[in-house]
């Protein structure tokens, strides 16, 4: 079956309300484009998402995919004692992408999930109580186009699968945008964001832009997002999909994109 849904989301635990309180106005935005994506996936009845997020146990010359039988949200970290949502790993797909011939992919085990899928699942799944998961996490190293290949990979994997799948990238753009960023301010900050839009919404040639795109700009640029978003690029290759920016805000001096590529 095709892929039904995906998109790039912020995992900024302000979004939670128990977490951001007053300060979740200021992403009035970001909030709306989750409902969006939360009423389409309820929608088109989900029956697992694969989520890749920056925040997971990392390595640095393999991809990793948490295979734990029972995958439990957690955002103690930033003070929500609340009992998180527990989830079902979908073995039978993992075990597919499990067969990519590039680099290797680690399985691991780890019941408590990172930030980075623990925000935007919160957000999603309110209203999918049987929906099951596929955690992946990217690898330090590998270059673009690891990142890319695998997620052809998993469009495969997808394609000859008869589940109702979405994938989510999780990750946020840079993090210097303002003088008031958490890491401080860089101008390149801006630039990267400004161009890493501008190649999103050009799919004839996002994958060539993105190849290209000055290794320093996005060092400087202090980025969290964009393996995540290489992989589900990857996975959308061939397909014929419309990008739509839901929401992009810098209130905060991190860039927090919320788009849906319109399959």
């Amino acid at each position: 079956m095709p892929l039904l849904n995906a998109a790039i989301v912020t995992h900024s635990p302000i979004l939670i309300p128990e977490i951001g309180k007053i300060n979740r106005n200021l992403l009035t935005k970001t909030v709306e484009a989750y409902t969006e994506l939360a009423t389409q996936l309820q929608g088109n009845d989900i029956e697992t998402i694969i989520i890749i997020s920056p925040h997971g146990t990392i390595q640095n010359n393999r991809f990793t995919v948490n295979v734990g039988p029972e995958l439990t949200i957690d955002l103690s970290n930033f003070g929500y004692l609340g009992v998180g949502r527990k989830f079902t790993s979908d073995l039978h797909l993992i075990d597919e992408i499990k067969k990519f011939s590039g680099p290797e992919i680690q399985l691991i085990s780890q019941e408590k999930m990172d930030y980075g899928c623990s925000v935007p699942l919160h957000l999603l799944t309110n209203n999918m109580p049987d929906v099951k998961i596929v955690a992946i996490s990217y690898a330090k190293d590998l270059s673009l186009e690891d990142h890319w290949t695998l997620g052809e990979h998993i469009n495969k994997v997808i394609a000859n699968s008869a589940k109702r799948i979405a994938i989510i990238a999780s990750g946020d753009l840079s993090h210097h945008l303002k003088k008031n960023s958490p890491s401080g301010y860089s101008p390149k900050g801006t630039k990267f964001d400004n161009k890493l839009i501008e190649y999103l919404n050009d799919p004839a040639n996002v994958q060539k832009n993105i190849f290209n795109m000055d290794t320093k700009l996005i060092k400087d640029a202090g980025e969290c997002g964009l393996k995540s978003i290489v992989i589900l690029l990857g996975a959308l290759k061939n397909l014929n999909y419309k990008p739509k920016m839901l929401a992009y805000q810098t209130e905060l001096g991190i860039g927090y994109l919320t788009m849906d590529f319109k399959l």
